[in-house]
């Protein structure tokens, strides 16, 4: 099972390593095993959350989402993506800033650093809302009771994570204005395009997030109305379409689910610049880490993890929440990615210990006769 799933991982790491060693010798073979191991750390999260949504699809489209969706990761995010930021920001062309990407390390670099305030908006936006979203809906299951009760009673308040998000960013973007004007510098004039970012990521998330929520809102009235009348069904061609609308409902999906890698790769590509500013090596060294991430989320799916560790998505959302924050306060102060992987990583593994201490609570229950109960105190 785990060389089914994790294989092209291997192979991938395998290549990248060979590629390393011809392309920078010895030393860039280790500056890609950094990058691919700093990828996965930072992204661990993301596979959590990722084979959340990816369990409610098919078979087909997990392959999709590990092939099609891969290509998009390495090549889209890890490697078009910066060189768009430069080619965008210095309002050069794509040929001449990947000219510059191979040729000007440092002046690409300088050129990606700048536009990072307007790259951490868009980001920290959209993994806002998703953080909000979740805890604002209320549910059978909770990890932090104390906390996630009464956020659940304010949730019944309509647009509540929209409102809140609008707030933060328009805090954000004036406390970056204001800074940015008394301290003068390169991003004196950016304020305007900080908040612009902010907007886009917010309306990106809740038009992808929407989309997907429609069309799995109605594929599920399908499959319950294909189930109470199931004979009817066949004979009127029900099936088919109910096959097309699953189509629909899987795309959008797998859409949401590039957008959140994409806001998950953006703290990783800026990082990557503080071991190596070699547009070559980033790629070869965060497409590694994407791809076990890839794989991971696969093998949480398959395995039923989440299932089992019923605790792992709240921890991973929460790690959401805080990488959104750090990306926000990241517009205007620079935070060590070594924070932004250990916060994500520690929150994760409390929410695993919190749900294997509920799996023995209740099998003790079980052994005693008790019965088991819809939601469980984690004592955390």
């Amino acid at each position: 099972m785990v060389l089914k799933t994790f294989g092209w991982s291997f192979a991938v790491t395998a290549l990248g390593l060979v590629a390393a060693v011809l392309f920078g010798g010895w030393a860039a073979l280790g500056l890609v095993a950094i990058l691919s191991i700093m990828e996965i750390s930072l992204s661990f999260d993301n596979a959590v959350v990722n084979a959340g949504i990816l369990k409610k699809m098919n078979a087909f489209w997990q392959k999709i989402f590990l092939t099609i969706g891969i290509v998009i990761a390495v090549f889209g995010m890890r490697l078009v993506f910066p060189v768009v930021i430069v080619a965008v920001s210095a309002k050069m062309g794509p040929i001449e800033a990947v000219r510059l990407a191979l040729n000007d390390k440092d002046k690409y670099q300088q050129l990606v650093t700048d536009a990072h305030p307007s790259i951490a908006a868009f980001g920290g936006m959209f993994l806002l809302m998703i953080f909000l979203d979740f805890i604002f809906e209320d549910r059978d299951i909770k990890w932090l009771g104390w906390l996630e009760r009464p956020l659940a009673k304010l949730g019944k308040v309509d647009m509540l994570s929209v409102c809140i998000a609008l707030i933060v960013l328009l805090a954000s973007s004036m406390t970056f204005a204001k800074h940015a004007h008394q301290h003068g510098g390169a991003h004196a004039d950016k304020a305007e395009t900080v908040l612009i970012s902010g907007l886009a990521g917010l309306i990106t998330y809740l038009v992808v997030g929407g989309l997907s929520g429609f069309f799995e809102s109605k594929l599920e009235e399908e499959e319950e109305r294909e189930h109470e009348e199931e004979e009817k069904a066949k004979k009127s061609g029900k099936p088919v379409s109910a096959i097309a609308l699953s189509g629909q409902a899987a795309f959008f999906m797998f859409l949401y689910l590039e957008v959140l890698d994409a806001s998950f790769s953006f703290d990783g590509v800026i990082g990557a610049f503080a071991i190596t500013n070699d547009i070559v090596l980033m790629a070869l060294g965060l497409g590694i880490g994407a791809m076990y991430v890839r794989s991971l989320t696969v093998y949480l799916v398959r395995e039923g993890t989440l299932d089992d560790y019923v605790y792992l998505e709240h921890g991973a959302h929460y790690a959401i929440g805080a990488l959104a924050a750090i990306l926000l306060v990241t517009i205007q102060y620079e935070i060590n990615e070594f924070i932004t992987g250990s916060i994500g990583v520690l929150l994760i593994g409390a929410s695993f210990w919190s749900s294997v201490r509920r799996n023995k609570r209740l099998a003790a229950e079980e052994g005693t006769g008790t019965d088991e109960k819809a939601e469980v105190p984690s004592g955390v």
